[in-house]
């Protein structure tokens, strides 16, 4: 209003005195005058009670620390337990301003807004050593990922050393190592995210039986990964699904440690199993008939309808997703997850080899026919095949024992033939972390096999690899000549060996009923 008022005052005192001033007239130069005036006052005028506002500023921190002789727990297994905090730093203040631009026009400025946050390092103990690790953290009784909190776990063994932080503010010497006592040290926590205070926070730990080197954790040297399925499943980067218009998510971070999944469950294991030192890595593709010569083995997905990005792309033995057959679904979900991508069995060979595990490497069919599926069954001569039936009852058109069927005789060679296929070592072309396919045009078991043993080539770091695992009725078929599908896996073998080198053990992992003989 005032500037305004002024600016009228200033073009009469100006008009008043007539002239010009570099060539504007005086009541252009009055009005000038009058207007910067009149918006100074209004500025001043309009401008007064705008206050300096504080958020999240703390007069006085209270931090709860153990006292002389608190207990340290005992824990056994895998237990939630709380902590004592055993050394602390200073609170950090940090202070940022923002201060809030006017509307125009005559309008006030904003406040000036001081945002406090604080931080401080603290150390906490958990209980008696020795652990095998913290596997998750809880704060106010919301769990967080370990990832976000800057913090060094001390197990509690008898040679651990002081923390590097804690002897830099008190001084070399001055800090004991705490052995034999399990802690974990906070560096520069944000206080923030939990209201600018020090949180009440929880930990689950692992504490192995101490006493008993030939316990469970101990005495175990080797282990199953499976489930074999999940399309990146055994990916150790995060995978990331285009949704469209600009949306993704990640597909293989499940915890809150915010790790791939892979990566977190093979840190639980060299935590809890230390010493197991060899993994079977099982790895899937999928059969469809119980009758061999009828049967297909292909990789299949579990959807159709997003892509991975990052050049994660699904592709197994040159199929891609748009090319490749969906698993079946029950009540509008997978009932397996789909194969693992090329990408992310190399992945995984690759680390579980740096961390000085010996990998074998286990092909594994899955069965997929559903109830109803219209094939008959060559064990019963029903309509249907069972769902989800068994790798192992693969067998010959009419199984072996009924009327009609071709077991000892060429025929019966023929089927186990159509299934085993012809794709030889020579249609693999392997280059680094990558297999190419160029043979026949066939879903068979020669091409299920070679092409695990290329991906394994190309990976590196296998310690041994199977032709094949519980095939039992399949190896028992006889034909006019001996044992077909024996002679075929022999012969299989062979052609693993050309591509996997002499230092490769290679094996074939028998059902417990096929050692029986006859």
């Amino acid at each position: 209003m005032a500037t305004i008022l002024f600016s009228a005052v200033g073009a009469a005192v100006g008009s008043a005195f007539g002239g010009s001033i570099l060539g504007l007239s005086m009541t252009a130069v009055g009005r000038f005058i009058g207007a910067s005036f009149g918006r100074a006052l209004d500025q001043r005028l309009m401008g007064q009670g705008s206050e300096t506002i504080e958020t999240g500023k703390v007069e006085r921190f209270r931090l709860s620390a153990s006292g002389e002789g608190a207990a340290i727990a005992q824990v056994y297994g895998r237990m939630r337990i709380g902590g004592h905090v055993i050394w602390s730093t200073e609170f950090t203040e940090r202070v940022r301003t923002k201060k809030a631009g006017g509307g125009g026009k005559g309008t006030p400025s904003g406040p000036t807004v001081k945002s406090y946050s604080y931080s401080l390092s603290l150390a906490v103990a958990l209980c008696e050593g020795e652990i095998s690790g913290v596997n998750r953290v809880w704060a106010d009784g919301a769990e967080v990922p370990v990832s976000d909190l800057n913090m060094r776990v001390y197990t509690g063994s008898m040679d651990q050393l002081p923390d590097p932080q804690m002897e830099a503010i008190e001084g070399v010497g001055m800090v004991p190592a705490y052995r034999g006592t399990a802690y974990v040290v906070f560096e520069d926590l944000a206080l923030e995210p939990f209201g600018n205070r020090v949180p009440q926070f929880s930990f689950e730990v692992t504490r192995p039986v101490q006493d008993d080197p030939e316990d469970v954790p101990h005495a175990i040297s080797g282990v199953a990964m499976i489930p074999g399925t999940g399309e990146y499943s055994l990916a150790t980067e995060p995978v990331y699904l285009k949704y469209g218009q600009g949306s993704s998510g990640v597909v293989n971070v499940n915890t809150p440690s915010e790790q791939p999944d892979f990566n977190t469950s093979l840190k639980q294991l060299t935590d809890e199993m230390p010493g197991c030192r060899a993994v079977s890595l099982v790895v899937s593709w999928f059969g469809d008939d119980l009758r061999c010569g009828s049967c297909t083995i292909r990789p299949k997905i579990e959807q159709n309808e997003f892509e991975a990005k990052n050049g994660m792309a699904w592709r197994v033995s040159d199929l891609t997703r748009d090319e490749a057959l969906l698993v079946p679904r029950q009540d509008n979900r997978p009932v397996y997850g789909g194969t693992p991508s090329d990408a992310s069995v190399v992945m995984a060979i690759r680390r579980m080899a740096e961390q000085g595990m010996e990998v074998l490497y286990y092909p594994f069919i899955l069965m997929d026919q559903m109830a109803g599926n219209g094939r008959p069954n060559p064990w019963t001569g029903e309509a249907d095949q069972p769902a989800l039936p068994w790798r192992g009852r693969i067998t010959l058109d009419v199984a072996p024992g009924r009327d009609g069927s071709s077991d000892g005789s060429g025929a019966a060679a023929a089927e186990v033939a159509a299934f085993i296929g012809t794709a030889s070592a020579a249609d693999f072309t392997v280059g680094d972390g990558t297999v190419s396919y160029s043979g026949p045009d066939e879903w068979s078991y020669r091409r299920f096999i070679l092409h695990q043993a290329a991906l394994c080539a190309a990976a590196g770091g296998v310690e041994a690899f199977c032709v094949g695992s519980e095939m039992q009725a399949l190896t028992q078929i006889r034909s006019d000549a001996g044992f077909p599908a024996v002679d075929a896996l022999r012969a299989l073998a062979a052609e693993c060996r050309a591509l996997l080198g002499p230092d490769v053990k290679l094996s074939y992992a028998a059902d417990w009923s096929e050692y029986f003989g006859y």
